[in-house]
């Protein structure tokens, strides 16, 4: 598989709506690696830098209208907006 930053786009929708709309970004990196640790394992160069690409998709997903991000106290929450 030949897994491209787009892909991480659907994936980390994907995690938000498994946990019900909401998610820290470490609660994200979690539930992908969960679900697709054998797609990472394979994907080459991205397997180096997947977390740092899922904060890419995030921003994408809050740009969209798609998620947006609050803060409680210290941490980030993504939440998905029903858009």
């Amino acid at each position: 598989m030949t897994l491209t930053r787009n892909d991480l786009i659907d994936w980390v929708y994907e995690a938000l709506a498994r946990a019900g709309g909401e998610l820290s970004p470490l609660g994200v990196a979690k539930s992908i690696w969960a679900n697709h640790e054998s797609d990472l394992k394979a994907s080459g160069d991205m397997f180096y830098k997947w977390q740092y690409e899922v904060r890419w998709a995030g921003q994408m997903l809050q740009k969209s209208g798609r998620a947006k991000k609050t803060r409680k106290g210290n941490s980030s929450i993504w939440s998905l907006t029903g858009k």
